[in-house]
Parts: C-alpha cells; sequence; structure tokens
C-alpha cells in the first residue's frame, strides 16, 4: 500500500513539474534575419490583364499575441506586399493607412497568385496561400479588406 501511495504521488508531483515548466516558458522569439527584399514587377513585356487588391496583414492568424508583443511587432512605411505567380512578381505596394493597395498585372488571366509579406519589424518575408488572378477583378475593398493568413517562409 505504502509503494502505491508513493508512486501516486511522485507521479502527481512530475506532472505538476511538467505542467508548470510550460506556464513559465518564454515566447519563442518570430524575428527572424532577413534584409528588406527588393521586389519589383517586369516591365520589359506586354501585360495583358490587370487586377487590383485591397490587403490587411493580421499576423494574429500566424503568431501568437504573446510572440508579436516580445517582438515589439508593428506594420512599418517598410513593410512590403507583393504579388506572384511563382517566382515572378506582378506588382508590389507598401502599406497605406495600415493598408496595402496593391496593382496586379499578369500576362495570363487564369494564374495562381500568392501574396508574400515582409515585415521590416521582423526581418521575415510570409507568404499566403494562393488565389486565382481574375483579370479586370477586385479582391478586398477598404471596408472589407482581403486578409490572408500568412506563414513564415523556410
Amino acid at each position: 500500500m505504502k509503494t502505491r501511495v508513493f508512486s501516486i504521488a511522485v507521479c502527481a508531483l512530475l506532472l505538476m513539474m511538467a505542467g508548470c515548466g510550460e506556464q513559465n516558458k518564454e515566447p519563442q522569439s518570430i524575428i527572424g534575419s532577413t534584409d528588406k527584399p527588393v521586389w519589383s514587377a517586369p516591365t520589359d513585356y506586354d501585360m495583358t490583364s490587370s487586377m487590383t487588391a485591397v490587403v490587411k496583414v493580421d499576423l494574429s492568424k500566424t503568431f501568437t499575441a504573446d510572440q508579436l508583443a516580445a517582438a515589439n511587432y508593428q506594420l512599418t512605411d517598410d513593410d512590403l506586399v507583393a504579388a506572384f505567380a511563382g517566382e515572378e512578381c506582378l506588382g508590389v505596394t507598401t502599406p497605406k493607412d495600415g493598408l496595402f493597395f496593391l496593382y496586379i498585372c499578369a500576362p495570363a488571366t487564369s494564374t495562381d497568385i500568392t501574396l508574400r509579406h515582409y515585415s521590416n519589424a521582423l526581418k521575415t518575408i510570409l507568404t499566403s496561400e494562393p488565389f486565382t488572378f481574375v483579370g479586370d477583378g477586385h479582391l478586398g475593398t477598404v471596408s472589407e479588406p482581403y486578409t490572408p493568413a500568412f506563414v513564415a517562409e523556410k
């Protein structure tokens, strides 16, 4: 009986210690070391179609509030959002009043587009899930901006 009580007490103590360690854990740093990229849309060929997007970057979908607070995250004028088809940049912009107003030019009307966000505060590039390019289309508005989930590039 003593052995069983002792075993239960040891297990309870180990569980409490494991739980305490998780509660005191510091948020993992999300600050990278990426320099600001030089993205630009090509001008050497005729783009046949265009699309506009009003984009809001909400990194609370990607990182915890503790991680963002520990990194002292804030959107800055040095942040960028660019549209890409594969590795080809089709448009790039900086924020205005907390939103990114993006003009996307493409040589085709049915291209998958991903957005890349460079965060100057985090020194990191994040990528969105792809969406389909729609010629003469609009994605998001000022009152209801497109707010994709971003993941850190590897």
